[in-house]
């Protein structure tokens, strides 16, 4: 899921959430999981429910911080990774591992 300036919220099981990103993949959840985890927030996700079971299942992942923002937290480089580093928008997008702070390359 691209990165929206627009703040999206609502709820899983009855408690309030930021939502990070819908219909997204296992291993993505894993990752998103992991990263906002080791950046102190509390993480809720829920299976996405599905039309047909040859469909793949989705999920949806969240946040119980009412004002996280992904956007915001990633450009104003408040994001860490596990090794200590600035989280970049490739980094999150899951496009590279390299979390030089430059967003474009010479």
């Amino acid at each position: 899921m691209e990165l929206q300036g627009k703040h999206q919220f609502g709820s899983i099981d009855d408690t309030r959430v930021t939502f990070v990103e819908k219909k997204t993949t296992k291993e993505r959840v894993d990752f998103l999981k992991e990263l906002l985890e080791y950046n102190g927030f509390e993480v809720l996700i829920q299976e996405e429910k599905r039309k047909s079971e040859e469909e793949p299942q989705r999920y949806t992942i969240a946040v119980t911080d009412m004002v996280f923002n992904p956007a915001i937290w990633i450009f104003q480089r408040r994001l860490l990774t596990p090794d200590g580093h600035i989280v970049t928008h490739d980094y999150w997008d899951q496009k590279t591992t390299e979390t030089s702070p430059r967003y474009w390359r010479p």
